[in-house]
């Protein structure tokens, strides 16, 4: 038995990454997922995203774990594709127990070269688009009177990364998002939390550019890259996207029931270091 028998869990960006590692991670505890994500690319991110054939591979190797599998090709920029997955998996599945809310971009460049493209992309899929998934998912945990919600926010939630101005204030912002909702869906025995990853080996860092500002110069590499994330951490260099997933479990299981308003490093002691990892493991 898991200790997740018999919820369902709702996964914004699950189709890879870190939203497929704690889709993977909730079934195995025994929870149904319904996999959100894009499937498409949006023009100012310089990396590809999420594709359908990503979001049907990622619900076969859910499925696989013996668990009931939806998915839905949302753009979390639109609140009534957000309603109709929620109405849907209503509809199919009973209940939401669990809401990851893991969709996220992130682009670089000072902020006064930022487009009035780029700035507004990232606020409304980063921060926009974790209120329009709160509020989609409401009225359902509101009426159960219980969930827990998880939102995937970022260490640059409580620290700057200079480069991605845009991306910080989105992440800064979810974390009040977080804070206020924590406090508005309490009396329904509702728990809002967020989860602080570090440095994560998904497609969202393994692209040239990010490349660049780890090696600190152009043209850098990836092995410049894996070496340079061993002094972003203090523990190991980058994280593994299932090295995320079990605190996720944990803030979604009954071991968290008085666990609510809280952002949870799982950062590989990033945040303790001052400046760099001098020595790094």
């Amino acid at each position: 038995m898991g200790t997740l028998d018999g919820k369902v869990a709702l996964v914004t960006g699950g189709a890879r990454g870190q939203g497929l590692a704690h889709a993977h991670a909730l079934a195995n505890e025994g929870a149904d997922v319904v996999l959100l994500d894009i499937c498409e690319q949006i023009s100012s991110v310089q990396y590809g995203l999420a594709t359908e054939a990503d979001l049907t591979l990622a619900a076969k190797s859910v499925g696989a774990l013996g668990v009931r599998v939806a998915t839905h090709k949302v753009d979390a920029r639109s609140s009534s594709a957000l309603d109709v997955a929620v109405e849907e998996t209503i509809a199919t599945f009973g209940s939401i127990d669990i809401v990851v809310i893991n969709h996220g971009i992130w682009t670089r460049g000072a902020l006064w070269d930022l487009t009035d493209e780029d700035w507004l992309d990232t606020i409304d899929v980063n921060l926009n688009g974790v209120w329009r998934t709160l509020k989609a998912v409401a009225p359902q945990l509101i009426k159960q009177r219980s969930g827990s919600v998880i939102i995937t926010a970022s260490v640059n939630g409580v620290e700057a990364q200079a480069g991605a101005a845009h991306y910080t204030a989105a992440k800064h912002g979810a974390l009040g998002l977080m804070k206020a909702a924590a406090l508005e869906f309490a009396p329904h025995g509702i728990r809002v939390n967020a989860i602080l990853p570090g440095f994560v080996d998904t497609a969202m860092t393994n692209w040239q550019g990010c490349y660049d500002m780890t090696g600190g110069k152009p043209g850098s590499t990836r092995a410049d890259h894996e070496v340079a994330a061993r002094h972003w951490h203090a523990i190991g260099g980058l994280i593994e996207p299932n090295e995320i997933s079990g605190a996720v479990v944990f803030l979604a299981s009954d071991a968290a029931r008085r666990v609510t308003g809280v952002e949870l490093p799982v950062d590989s002691g990033h945040l303790v270091l001052s400046t760099f990892n001098p020595n790094p493991s």
